[in-house]
């Protein structure tokens, strides 16, 4: 891995983390709509606020312009993999946002949502699903290069409205979509070092990485949590990073995982599994208050 490529990965997430951290306490500060339309009970039945999420996507969002535009020699992002980054992030929250505040929770799952579409009621659930999804597309597209086949952009598309859906399912205990999403991070982040294509997929990925990883603190005291424009957006980004990360048969792989587990999370809890299992379940609890016995 050559300097550039270190120094624009630690700059990016550097600025993605002071990026999360100044939006998170400005959002609590000044709530848009009040305080009230961002809190939400948690798994104990405590208050929590969703402002994290949008505090996230800021932060991400924010070191991809500026690591983008520094950018004559040493440090630079790729404008083509900033955009796209921008378009998924910001895509995904956005839409995420209707579910945040709009959701019902009547309707879970694709499921669900495919379900209650075919008798003609369109619910937000549904409405986001089509929102990320093109937001995905659209973002696909930024990153195919000019002698990309469309193969590639369906392929990108997949992965980054898919991993939103997947990394949302996550988000129901705290910590948990986070620690996921940096694990995911790394392995991108090694994938794209031993291709060849260091520069890219780790700056993708420090963007993400960073802002999350710089509001981890106030998920895993349960102060905050991601929610649906969060984790929704956060999935979304590591899919871009994964679609300039990886050659095609690893795209293809990846994308093959994503929609087994999505299809499989249809009929089994992975709360449940995690918690059957022993090194998962003491990943999960890593950070975490204490479970009430």
């Amino acid at each position: 891995m050559t300097y550039r490529t270190l120094a624009t990965t630690a700059v990016t997430g550097a600025v993605a983390a002071v990026g999360a951290r100044l939006a998170y306490r400005a959002l609590t500060g000044f709530p848009p709509g009040g305080e009230k339309a961002w809190s939400r009970v948690n798994h104990r039945g405590e208050p929590v606020t969703l402002l994290e999420g949008p505090a996230v996507v800021s932060g991400a969002v924010a070191a991809v312009a500026v690591t983008a535009l520094a950018g004559t020699a040493s440090l630079a992002l790729p404008p083509r993999l900033a955009v796209a980054i921008g378009v998924a992030g910001g895509g995904a929250a956005a839409f995420g946002v209707i579910g945040d505040l709009k959701g019902s929770g009547k309707r879970r799952g694709l499921r669900g949502h495919l379900g209650a579409l075919r008798h003609g009621e369109v619910t937000t659930g549904a409405v986001k699903l089509a929102g990320i999804g093109t937001a995905g597309l659209l973002a696909g597209a930024v990153l195919r290069e000019r002698d990309g086949s469309p193969v590639d952009c369906v392929i990108n598309a997949g992965l980054i409205s898919g991993g939103a859906n997947l990394l949302n399912l996550f988000d129901l205990r705290p910590g948990r979509a986070i620690k996921v999403a940096a694990l995911t991070a790394g392995l991108i982040g090694s994938a794209s070092a031993a291709t060849g294509r260091g520069a890219a997929g780790t700056a993708a990925v420090a963007a993400p990485l960073g802002a999350a990883l710089a509001v981890l603190p106030d998920d895993l005291a349960e102060r905050a949590m991601l929610g649906d424009s969060g984790a929704n957006a956060l999935g979304a980004m590591l899919g871009v990073a994964a679609s300039a990360a990886l050659s095609r048969p690893g795209r293809l792989g990846l994308l093959t995982v994503i929609i087994a587990l999505t299809v499989i999370s249809e009929k089994v809890s992975f709360t449940k599994v995690i918690a059957r299992t022993p090194a998962l379940n003491w990943l999960d609890m890593l950070g975490r208050r204490p479970v009430p016995q």
